[in-house]
């Protein structure tokens, strides 16, 4: 038992005020630590099971998504998500498509499909969506497809990207190493409709913050944890933010032992999971 964990939102913004540096660094301008810890405090106090997490994990998550330029908890930005002990920030659908409108190049949305919609798609040369909700729209239980468009300003035709959900949890169950822990079995329409999002993502121009909830959605494929290195956020094993002896908290910006050459950072901070 990691007798390290906080119970209370008093002590975890206790926590928080130490490494309010840590955090004032990663922000953007429209962003303070404030209201950063706020909305950490606020994740805390309504998911019970971030009580299990170790308050090193919390902060890096905070800290990713700082230097994102996303709030965990607003308006489907992002996620503060327990995996064991192991806080790691998720990056939401609503995130990514801010994202790459804030970018002034492209603009993307994302859509589900539940029994009884009017829909259908196009591929190939001229792609299209059309998608009328009918009376079952946002019944969970009746979710059927998804899918995601995406057009680069001044192009003609969109990209378009739909996949029924079977191919989804297919998806899911080929990357997924943490089984039933994996934040889609509580956020299922979220991670469908990011899933697909993904997809279309990859042939939209990218700032570097595009780049770095990419980078944190791909760990949260997979189970791990994020943290920020020189400004870029990397997938690290889940020790290396709960598996510290200490109560003090992590450094998110301390260099490592062996950095990675250039080329090896650039490929990491393009890559998207299939």
């Amino acid at each position: 038992m990691n007798t390290n964990l906080i119970s209370k939102p008093g002590d975890l913004l206790k926590y928080l005020e130490r490494s309010k540096s840590a955090i004032a660094m990663a922000l953007p301008k429209h962003l303070t630590p404030d209201r950063m810890m706020r909305l950490a405090l606020t994740c805390f106090s309504t998911n019970p099971q971030l009580r299990k997490c170790t308050p090193q994990s919390i902060l890096s998550s905070v800290v990713v998504a700082a230097q994102i330029g996303l709030e965990p908890g607003i308006g489907g930005q992002g996620y503060l998500i327990p995996y064991k002990d192991t806080c790691t920030f998720v990056p939401g659908w609503q995130g990514l498509v801010g994202l790459l409108n804030n970018t002034g190049r492209a603009t993307a949305w994302s859509g589900a499909v539940f029994e009884g919609d009017e829909f259908d798609f196009r591929l190939g040369s001229s792609p299209r969506c059309h998608h009328v909700p009918g009376e079952n729209y946002g019944d969970p239980e009746k979710l059927v497809w998804v899918y995601a468009c995406g057009k680069v300003n001044g192009s003609e035709q969109p990209v378009v990207e739909a996949w029924p959900m079977a191919r989804v949890w297919c998806h899911r169950d080929q990357f997924n190493k943490v089984g039933k822990r994996h934040y889609s079995y509580e956020h299922p329409e979220m991670y469908a409709r990011k899933v697909v999002l993904l997809q279309v993502l990859k042939y939209m121009p990218r700032s570097i913050e595009l780049n770095n909830a990419l980078a944190a959605a791909d760990a949260a494929e997979i189970g791990k944890a994020t943290t920020v290195d020189g400004g870029v956020v990397v997938e690290v094993e889940a020790e290396t933010v709960t598996g510290r002896s200490d109560s003090g908290p992590i450094d998110p910006f301390e260099k490592k032992d062996t950095p990675a050459t250039e080329p090896e950072a650039k490929a990491e901070e393009e890559e998207v999971l299939l």
